[in-house]
């Protein structure tokens, strides 16, 4: 048995868990010459340790979209010790026969885990990170959009980036539907209820 297994089974390690959102990525290698490629990601910190996989897109082909969430264990102590740790999301081309790798990307911890609470809305600011995919063979290419929480966690779960604040203003109620782009822009829609 290795060392790191041993340690964790003693519990001397604690894990952490952080959510990444893996919202799209354009301009992707099209590994699939004759059919439209079918790719899906694979999520990790520490590969041998936990992987998250996220469903396969069926339409995008080398523009995938996917808005789906994964949850990714890594040892809690990692991050402090260790300044090049990273997310690391690898793109994989779904086949019938074996799976071709698209490229990769990497977003260092220490650049996107900042600390605070989850639950407060100022320590979670709502950023999407676009960093480059790299092929095998080292060249660029294509782009990656994901969100990582500062937190480490996510404050809602919605299935948009839309969200509604009601507010009491001169003993009325209004409620303010906010509308939020992924480049940081908003609108405010109010609705006032006698």
């Amino acid at each position: 048995m290795s060392d790191r297994w041993t340690t964790f089974q003693r519990g001397e390690d604690e894990l952490r868990e952080i959510e990444v959102l893996i919202i799209s990525a354009q301009d992707l290698k099209n590994v699939k010459h004759l059919t439209k490629m079918r790719a899906y990601a694979v999520v990790y910190v520490e590969k041998d340790f936990h992987m998250a996989k996220t469903q396969v897109d069926e339409h995008g082909g080398t523009n995938p979209t996917r808005n789906q969430l994964v949850k990714v264990k890594f040892h809690a102590k990692l991050a402090e010790k260790d300044v090049l740790a990273a997310v690391n999301v690898d793109i994989y081309e779904h086949g019938h026969v074996r799976e071709k790798p698209v490229g990769s990307a990497r977003v260092l911890l220490c650049d996107v885990l900042k600390g605070g609470d989850a639950s407060d809305p100022v320590d979670n600011p709502i950023q999407c990170l676009t960093v480059q995919v790299w092929r095998s063979s080292g060249r660029p290419q294509g782009l990656l959009n994901l969100w990582v929480p500062p937190t480490g966690r996510f404050l809602m779960r919605r299935e948009s980036l839309s969200f509604s604040v009601k507010e009491v203003a001169d003993g009325e109620m209004v409620e303010r539907e906010v509308a939020t782009s992924l480049g940081g822009g908003g609108a405010a829609v109010e609705r006032r209820s006698d």
